[in-house]
């Protein structure tokens, strides 16, 4: 999307009428600050405080984490503590640890920092302190290039982009399916030093595994059955340039120990060849995985995690920044023409939008735009949280033996499972069965059984 719609008098109005844009083009916010105690390490006493100002701080026994215990205990992994999107408060998640992680003697798995809290990972012990705030200041800009949004979240994210852009260091993009990842990797390039050179884009979700090795690194003729040519290699074809790793995560395990070495000599070697290749390329990687989840689970090497997150850029879900659904909504209907959608999108309607948790982020907000401008009665959305409300089971009917009423319930919940995963996918079932993390061909079946295109 373009900057042109912010340029209508009632994306003016709107930016003028949020307090955080009213004065100048900077403002300074208040930001907390994290105190962490660390009272006991694998079980002894210990008498150390560090205090964190970032978005994120990860714990762990892997020296990569900004708080490292040396416990054998804790994973490597751990845990990781976020700044809510507001900036109010510290959020907690367990990230996928073998031992878990307690919260004033609770385990949980995402909960909320009160002060003065205790957190127990393995035989190790943290308090939270109170610690005071810091002023930071944040720039105004509504838009990043092809980036749209004004909540202190996304300000801070293009305080962070427009230093990472004008290095050439590699860079991991973190996030959910419909964030903009791509958009993230597309303007890095473009404000980056190696902007005039080529960029080269490798869908590691899209490849078949046989295959994968050859698209990255090339193979000479003859290397396998149908290799009639030599072919050269994305690395090499993006070598002066860029290279772009989307989905990096769904790399198989058999080539994750190539990447690493390609990434730590920036030497390839093509399949079929003896000898090695120099290569001058950044790479920017991007994934909808959690990656600390899956070395934990041992689906992801670590050595490549850490090679590939020299820095790491998180993208916040919509639903962390609904402050900005009103914003992308005008430049969704600008790109469709002038007065696109004015009678049918009413401050009202969309007021209701940013109600929505959009599970699809940014995506499904724009698709959802799209189709009603073509359609014109598209529904409403679902509220935030009515998606995971608990609903009361309908009553047994003890008329029907149990197998029949058990098979009809797993029917019904299949069937409502499936309807909003493959709208989420845009009905692609390779990409609904990775999300949803089940075999290809059995969801297919499904989709086929239910009448679901």
């Amino acid at each position: 999307m373009g900057r042109d719609e912010f340029d209508d008098p009632a994306a003016t109005r709107a930016k003028h009428a949020n307090p955080l844009l009213a004065d100048g083009a900077l403002v300074h916010v208040e930001v907390p600050r994290l105190l962490l105690a660390v009272r006991r390490v694998a079980g002894r006493d210990a008498r150390e405080s560090r205090t964190f100002d970032g978005d994120v701080c990860r714990i762990g026994s892997h020296p990569s984490n900004d708080l490292v215990l040396e416990d054998p205990t804790v994973s490597r992994f751990h845990c990781r503590i976020t700044r809510a999107p507001d900036g109010s408060e510290w959020i907690i998640a367990d990230t996928g640890s073998k031992n878990g992680t307690l919260l004033d003697g609770v385990k949980v798995l995402v909960a909320a920092l009160s002060a003065d809290a205790s957190i127990v990972v393995g035989d190790s012990e943290l308090g939270v302190q109170p610690a005071s705030q810091r002023l930071v200041q944040l720039s105004t800009t509504a838009a990043f290039g092809a980036l749209v949004g004004e909540s202190p979240v996304m300000q801070r994210l293009y305080s962070l982009l427009e230093r990472v852009a004008a290095s050439e260091i590699d860079v991991l993009i973190q996030g959910e399916s419909g964030t903009g990842k791509e958009l993230v990797a597309t303007e890095l390039v473009q404000r980056s030093p190696r902007a005039e050179g080529p960029l080269v884009v490798v869908d590691c979700s899209a490849i078949s595994p046989s295959l994968v090795e050859s698209e990255l690194f090339g193979h000479v003729r003859g290397a396998f059955t149908g290799a009639d040519r030599d072919r050269q290699g994305a690395f090499q074809a993006a070598s002066g340039g860029t290279l772009f790793l989307d989905e990096v995560g769904e790399l198989p395990p058999e080539l994750q120990p190539k990447l690493l070495r390609a990434l730590e000599a920036r030497e390839i070697r093509r399949v079929g060849e003896t000898h090695t290749h120099r290569v001058d390329v950044r790479v920017i990687a991007a994934t909808n995985r959690d990656l600390e989840r899956e070395v934990n689970r041992g689906r992801f090497r670590e050595d490549l995690y850490y090679r590939l997150e020299k820095m790491s850029v998180r993208l916040p879900p919509l639903r962390d920044r609904p402050d900005d659904v009103p914003l992308l909504v005008r430049s969704f209907l600008a790109e469709m023409g002038p007065g696109a959608g004015s009678e049918l999108f009413t401050p009202a309607i969309v007021a209701k939008l940013a109600l929505h948790d959009w599970p699809g982020n940014v995506r499904e907000l724009k698709n959802y735009v799209e189709r009603s401008l073509i359609v014109g009665d598209v529904p409403l959305p679902a509220p935030r949280g009515g998606a995971n409300e608990v609903e009361s089971p309908p009553p047994a009917d003890l008329d029907v033996p149990f197998r029949v009423a058990k098979e009809a319930a797993i029917a019904a919940f299949e069937k409502a499972y499936l309807a909003p995963l493959l709208a989420r996918c845009d009905g692609n079932v390779s990409k609904a069965a990775r999300a949803a993390r089940m075999d290809r061909m059995y969801l297919h079946q499904l989709a086929q059984k239910y009448g679901f295109r």
